[in-house]
């Protein structure tokens, strides 16, 4: 970070560089970037219905916002806009304004769990772009605290180190999903102070037969070495899940990973009530935590805590949100509307929303709603 801080989402969006030439310019570049954040939050998901939120309430908005000319922009000016977004500004902007939201209440988790994961941008990809980007965003409130696009015939393996670079990690414990089980990754994570729990697949046959060998009791350890564990059941969506997660640092003098601490196994056990349909799931992992300073619970809480970043990030941001029907791909836009998106609900979490479609039906109801959510206007007393 440096030092930004916002008093609203649209005095970030006012803060962002202009890329228009100074001449000819009819609409102020905070207005233009506004009216798009308040037709998103009001649940337009694509450029032509945010065009036609705006051209439809053009009324109402030159009332509130009282444009110097009196005229709202247009769709190719909002079009432009958004492809023209300077990427390298709007990123960290977005982060700045995100890590100034109201904290969450205290308790909890006895570490900050931070997700790493990737998304394509699927309704861009569809049509020939390549946007594939990868977030940090922490477990507890799901807030996206960093993103950063993937480098053209690159992976999220390169993306992952600048996703983090030069973030202080003290006190967090970083989670990832297999691909990103990198012995440079975690030295990394150390390194800023930080603990990393990793999930352990086939891409890594050495270290994967190990652990397998360990909990199926073909390795002998010490009965002092045997693992503890820890059961949790849920019953949700119409499925009973029966969840045990085993640890053990038995291992510890053997692998070659920086500072492990301990290596796990979960096991998955689900039946679907209504079919009786049963499914079984057996994952590996390590992690750093010293095992004498956790429990198995607060392990378990952690790596299930990693389901954040898909749950409640990147399937609001698809399906709630339309990422995935949105066609928008040219220029800079996709990303631009993707780093919208994060920072919206971030904000909306802030606000204390837990269903984002009835928040965007909430704030779609009212123009001068949406706008007040925005910091646009002020809140009423």
């Amino acid at each position: 970070m440096d030092g930004r801080e916002y008093s609203s989402l649209a005095a970030m969006l006012s803060d962002l560089p202009d890329p228009r030439r100074a001449r000819g310019r009819r609409h102020h570049w905070g207005t233009i970037l506004t009216l798009i954040g308040a037709a998103l939050v009001s649940g337009q998901q694509g450029m032509q219905a945010i065009s036609q939120w705006v051209a439809e309430h053009a009324e109402e908005l030159c009332a509130l916002l009282q444009p110097p000319r009196g005229r709202l922009p247009s769709d190719s000016t909002l079009r432009r806009a958004l492809r023209a977004l300077d990427l390298a500004a709007l990123e960290p902007r977005v982060a700045a304004f995100v890590d100034g939201l109201a904290a969450p209440a205290e308790g909890g988790a006895a570490a900050v769990g931070l997700a790493v994961d990737g998304k394509a941008v699927r309704g861009a990809n569809a049509h020939g772009a390549a946007v594939h980007l990868v977030s940090l965003v922490r477990h507890d409130d799901a807030r996206v605290l960093r993103q950063v696009a993937v480098a053209e015939k690159s992976n999220e393996i390169t993306a992952a180190p600048r996703l983090l670079a030069d973030r202080d990690l003290t006190g967090a414990v970083v989670t990832m999903d297999a691909l990103l089980t990198q012995r440079s990754l975690a030295e990394q994570i150390r390194r800023q102070g930080g603990h990393y729990l990793l999930v352990v697949k086939e891409n890594h046959p050495t270290l994967y037969a190990a652990i397998g060998q360990l909990f199926t009791g073909e390795v002998p350890v010490e009965p002092s070495d045997h693992a503890a564990s820890v059961t949790t059941t849920e019953k949700r969506h119409g499925r009973l899940t029966t969840r045990t997660l085993e640890r053990t640092a038995a291992l510890n003098d053997y692998l070659d990973w920086p500072d492990v601490g301990q290596v796990l196994r979960r096991t998955c056990h689900a039946v679907n009530l209504t079919t009786g349909k049963v499914s079984h799931e057996v994952t590996y992992g390590l992690t750093s935590l010293p095992a004498a300073a956790t429990t198995p619970a607060e392990v378990e809480q952690v790596w299930r805590g990693h389901w954040t970043i898909e749950n409640r990030v990147h399937y609001p941001r698809d399906v709630t949100l339309g990422e995935d029907a949105c066609q928008v791909r040219a220029g800079h836009a996709p990303q631009a509307l993707a780093a919208l998106r994060n920072a919206l609900l971030s904000l909306l979490r802030a606000q204390g929303w837990t269903n984002i479609a009835a928040a965007l039906r909430h704030y779609g109801a009212y123009v001068a709603r949406a706008l007040r959510l925005l910091g646009a206007l002020p809140a009423r007393l």
